[in-house]
């Protein structure tokens, strides 16, 4: 199967790219090769960005009405598309093909549906005093993407954008472009005006940072490594311009000694082990009353033996590749060092079986593991789970929010109360008590070094305006 693309969408049409290099897609189950996409350039960002400058002031005075209708034929367009977008980031990412209709095509899906209502509502003007203030859209937005949800990470910023007023310049990763493409089919199809939404495929290092450092970009979302997204600010800091970063995480679930064990460990695993563990809100530390560590660490063991690894096709496969061979080595170096320090091995590791072709790694449990260790500290962003215990709550609290980041995090405890205040002083942007559901329309965003601003929701429509006082 060919997947090749070879276009940009630039203003409203698919164009030729200013050069004719090619970045290769990876198929990370077979490591075969299953196309190409542009190595978009300088120049093709400035073509994008021009375009969105010009489209700019006609979309920002769209009647709210009217760019509701628009998110509305984009998401029927895209609906049309959800047996596509599943199997392409089946094939791109290495998802299972049920995780990815579900997750991967189901949620980006249910986040624009949320924007078509949100943009006919905007932000009503008030008056304060002699003032009226009111609430404009930012101006053009560069939107810089990750790899682990590819259509997900694009919609939280391109539906938000586009529903404020603002157009849109996006770079989706070079590892995981082709869903992107199945996104834009869908503008096209949709008819949004020319200009209001551009793509540019390519690397970060290029297409990334012109983008960043651009002067006709308003604001920069981006959303990836706290390492690139330092990066990005220092390029948007020059030129002063918004920022808008959702980072790394090394996110704690806390297991009271009164919480519901068996659902704890299971559901905790499967959090952790979700996408192949390439997701930033995992929750890959395990922190367990000491009075229950022993059974945690058994139930846990058990339950990584259910996670199948294998072809993302096949009905029981549970678990995926990683994303490339660079990822995948940069995962076993984690699990080498992890044993060299003397953590306690009792599931996967480097010696498990895992299929001969494929960037694939064992799910992986280790236990008595040091918290101020770099298996406890560092983002694996791999199936890789740590289990530490702790004495009382006050000792989970320490324990959880000693990382330098701060994106999620869950409680489980038979005491609501008590689970609600150990939440509520952990120093992270989201925490959920006893499995509560992810809420598509809840912001989502980090503390510390896990990034700036919020996404999802209004929160995630404010971040994509200004505010604005004007005195009579």
């Amino acid at each position: 199967m060919d997947l090749t693309r070879t276009d940009l969408y630039l203003d409203g049409q698919w164009v030729t790219p200013a050069a004719t290099d090619t970045i290769p897609v990876e198929n990370p189950s077979t490591e075969q090769v299953i196309g190409t996409v542009p190595a978009g350039t300088a120049a093709d960002v400035d073509r994008a960005v021009a375009a969105a400058r010009t489209a700019f002031d006609s979309w920002a005075a769209t009647d709210p009405a009217d760019r509701a209708a628009a998110l509305d034929r984009l998401h029927g367009a895209l609906a049309a598309r959800t047996d596509e977008i599943a199997r392409t980031v089946a094939l791109e990412l290495g998802t299972p093909l049920r995780v990815a209709t579900r997750v991967q095509a189901g949620l980006p899906l249910a986040v624009l549906r949320s924007y078509v209502d949100l943009a006919a509502e905007p932000p009503a003007s008030q008056l304060v005093g002699n003032s009226l203030v009111v609430r404009e859209p930012v101006g053009v937005v560069g939107a810089i993407t990750p790899w682990n949800y590819p259509l997900h990470q694009v919609v939280a910023k391109v539906a938000p954008a586009l529903a404020a007023g603002c157009t849109v310049v996006l770079k989706p990763s070079e590892l995981t472009p082709l869903v992107a493409y199945l996104l834009f089919d869908a503008i096209h199809e949709a008819g949004l005006p020319p200009g209001v939404v551009n793509l540019v495929t390519g690397t970060g290092p290029v297409v990334g940072e012109a983008i960043a450092a651009h002067e006709d970009v308003d604001m920069v979302s981006f959303t990836g490594s706290t390492a690139t997204g330092r990066r990005i600010s220092h390029l948007a800091a020059d030129r002063i311009a918004r920022v808008a970063l959702e980072l790394g995480g090394k996110s704690a679930n806390v297991i009271l000694d009164d919480a519901d064990l068996g659902a704890a460990v299971k559901t905790g695993v499967g959090n952790a082990f979700l996408n192949s563990g390439q997701t930033c809100t995992a929750w890959t530390r395990m922190l367990v009353h000491r009075s229950r560590y022993d059974e945690a660490l058994a139930l846990a063991a058990r339950a990584a033996e259910n996670y199948q690894l294998g072809d993302p096709f096949d009905a029981a496969t549970r678990l995926g590749p990683l994303v490339c061979a660079a990822q995948r080595g940069r995962v076993r170096d984690h699990i080498e060092r992890g044993l060299a320090d003397g953590a306690r091995l009792i599931a996967g590791g480097p010696d498990a079986k895992v299929p001969e072709r494929g960037h694939f790694v064992a799910p992986t449990i280790f236990a008595d593991v040091d918290p101020d260790g770099a298996l406890a500290q560092e983002e694996i962003f791999g199936p890789v789970l740590v289990v530490i215990p702790v004495q009382d709550d006050d000792h989970a609290v320490s324990v959880a929010n000693n990382s330098r980041y701060g994106l999620a995090g869950a409680v489980w405890s038979g005491d609501d109360n008590r689970a609600l205040a150990v939440a509520r002083r952990m120093r992270t942007g989201a925490v959920d008590i006893n499995g509560g559901a992810f809420n598509p329309l809840a912001p989502f965003g980090g503390y510390k070094q896990s990034g700036l601003g919020r996404e999802l929701g209004t929160f995630g429509l404010d971040e994509f305006l200004q505010t604005k006082a004007i005195q009579r």
